[in-house]
């Protein structure tokens, strides 16, 4: 069982070594927003969503490699299967956020169905193909 400080350090080191990839992500999502991006150009929807996932395919990775630290050794295949089933939750998740701003909020982030699976799909293709290009070092 890690103690605390094994905890932290872990936290500290994942979130500076790959925190930036989703905060730079959800950074230009917000810029989109704010400048009403995704209204003049809907196709720009296509690479946020795809960069989301492998954006956050590269976090998931981060902390499931630095975890080995204090939880010991994981075979390669298995961080990489974590980390991209991690980010298909999280590309749930998020569709999830999206309706509940649509619902709540009366924005208009979701499109229908077809938007919806489509943003998954492409945040769950972001995540293959940083996987398939994962190398171990």
């Amino acid at each position: 069982m890690p103690n605390k400080q094994q905890l932290l350090t872990w936290v500290g080191v994942t979130l500076r070594e790959s925190a930036w990839a989703p905060l730079s992500v959800v950074a230009i999502y917000l810029i989109g927003l704010l400048f009403h991006l995704y209204d003049l150009f809907p196709a720009l929807d296509v690479p946020t969503h795809f960069l989301g996932g492998v954006a956050i395919t590269y976090l998931y990775r981060s902390a499931i490699k630095n975890s080995q630290r204090f939880a010991g050794d994981v075979p390669f295949g298995i961080q990489v299967l974590f980390a991209f089933t991690c980010t298909g939750t999280t590309t749930v998740l998020w569709e999830f956020y999206e309706n509940i701003l649509d619902y709540f909020l009366g924005t208009h982030m979701v499109l229908g169905l077809t938007d919806t699976l489509k943003d998954m799909f492409l945040g769950l293709l972001g995540a293959l193909v940083l996987s398939v290009f994962y190398r171990r070092r």
